[in-house]
């Protein structure tokens, strides 16, 4: 899988390394696929047990829908510091360090008893420190692309980073309503905490911040790592490389770019979509198109094997238009069409007469959204060098601001206006997204002057 994608991306870029190097990279970028889908599971198994936790806890749907946003608000608010703290330390022990976190924070969201006083409010608590510690798994990871994977592989890296996005949330239905329905739905966040808990431990074992401290990186694949670096950031040598990746960009730098706030507004854009399916797909499926459990379930799952499957592509077609079009139209043009694409996706599946065919119509278009996945990842890597953590925590804490308010604010609108009227204002938001990244220019570094044009393809 991974080796094929590296092999095909080095022969485009003429960057063939030596036959012996290895792919120690793609291994690592595989854990951090594995990673994500815990997240996920982690995260997303609320939403499928809501239903159960709701009954015992005597909550409303507007109740559960600010148990759920407590969640994302953690999560948004350490985004930034989860992303410094990626820079200064190193992805791999803040991300170990995160896993233990959110595996014990899971656990206790099983701790918590109805019968307690403000029993709510606890929910709300662990909930909220949850997502505090789930807040490091991306800037982490992008901080780890950065070092590691050259610019021309970077989509597709954050494709396979992102596709455990899908898989977590795809198997979380299925796995989740078996375990709930047989063991109970506080059996479901013990046995997600321990598989965290488990995922973690082996990135610590097997992971290295740098490709120049791992032991299994042969000189071929580190030449090619740094080589490529070079080439593509227009950098003269190996030693520019490593010093632009140590750089950690101040603050005032990154707070004046337009293109961090250009791809962060789109990104809130991003996250209010994408929460409309983690937090309110099943519950939507379930109450307003009146599936039973297990239908609801493999609907669900089909929405996220669909983005899981649209999020390398859109990766893999991001990286080959960089080779021939540069960068700034190898991201810009698939994060346009395809947040466009989503928007008519969910007009349409919102107004399909039957379950199924709005199932599929609005898979669609959550697999249209995932496309564009690999574009916010991959831009703010190559803009930011060594603070490629803090701008890629900035850039989600909007997105997961952007989910926030669509978690709260979408059974608001369905119980005045209708499930229709919370897909139609997603689906405007996928526009302002499109739109939004007509302003992104990839070409221009934070602190840096322009990019030479001629090292990032032809334009």
């Amino acid at each position: 899988m991974s080796g094929s994608l590296a092999a095909t991306a080095q022969d485009k870029a003429g960057l063939v390394p030596e036959a012996h190097a290895t792919s120690i990279r793609w291994l690592l970028i595989f854990w951090l696929f594995v990673l994500s889908g815990v997240a996920f599971l982690d995260r997303v198994n609320l939403s499928i047990a809501g239903k159960f936790v709701a009954a015992e806890f005597h909550l409303t749907d507007i109740q559960l829908g600010n148990v759920l946003s407590a969640f994302l608000l953690g999560y948004a608010i350490f985004q930034i510091p989860g992303g410094r703290l990626a820079d200064r330390v190193g992805p791999r022990r803040i991300l170990a360090i995160g896993v233990i976190w959110w595996g014990v924070f899971t656990a206790l969201t099983a701790v918590v008893s109805s019968s307690a006083g403000h029993a709510v409010l606890l929910l709300v608590a662990v909930r909220f420190l949850l997502g505090a510690g789930e807040a490091i798994i991306y800037p982490a990871s992008n901080r780890f692309v950065a070092l590691w994977i050259p610019s021309q592989e970077r989509g597709a890296a954050n494709g396979w980073i992102f596709a455990g996005v899908g898989v977590g949330s795809g198997a979380t239905p299925l796995l989740i309503t078996y375990i709930v329905t047989h063991l109970g739905w506080r059996w479901s966040f013990w046995i997600s905490a321990t598989v965290g808990l488990l995922a973690g431990l082996i990135w610590f074992l097997i992971s290295r911040d740098a490709p120049e401290q791992h032991p299994w990186v042969s000189p071929g694949e580190l030449a090619f790592i740094r080589n490529s670096g070079a080439q593509k950031s227009g950098l003269a040598d190996e030693a520019s490389v490593a010093s632009a990746v140590k750089r950690v960009v101040p603050w005032s730098s990154i707070l004046r770019s337009s293109n961090v706030w250009a791809v962060t507004l789109s990104y809130f854009c991003f996250g209010y979509i994408a929460w409309i399916f983690f937090g309110w797909f099943y519950t939507y499926m379930a109450k307003v198109r009146g599936l039973d459990l297990k239908a609801t379930a493999a609907f669900s799952t089909l929405v996220f094997l669909v983005m899981a499957a649209a999020s390398p592509v859109g990766g893999v077609i991001s990286d080959a238009l960089v080779k021939r079009r540069g960068q700034r139209f190898g991201r810009a043009s698939v994060a346009i069409v395809s947040m466009a694409a989503a928007s008519v996706f969910l007009i349409l599946g919102s107004k399909a007469d039957s379950p199924g065919l709005a199932s599929v119509v609005l898979a669609g278009g959550a697999g249209a959204l995932y496309l564009s996945q690999s574009s916010f990842w991959s831009v703010t890597a190559d803009i930011a060098a060594g603070s490629s953590g803090s701008v890629s925590g900035f850039m989600n804490m909007g997105a997961q601001l952007g989910g926030a308010v669509t978690t709260t604010l979408t059974p608001i609108i369905a119980s005045r206006y209708g499930w229709a009227a919370s897909f139609y204002v997603a689906a405007a938001f996928a526009i302002i997204g499109a739109f939004t990244w007509l302003i992104v220019d990839p070409n221009t570094r934070l602190g840096n002057s322009p990019i030479d044009p001629s090292s990032s393809g032809s334009n």
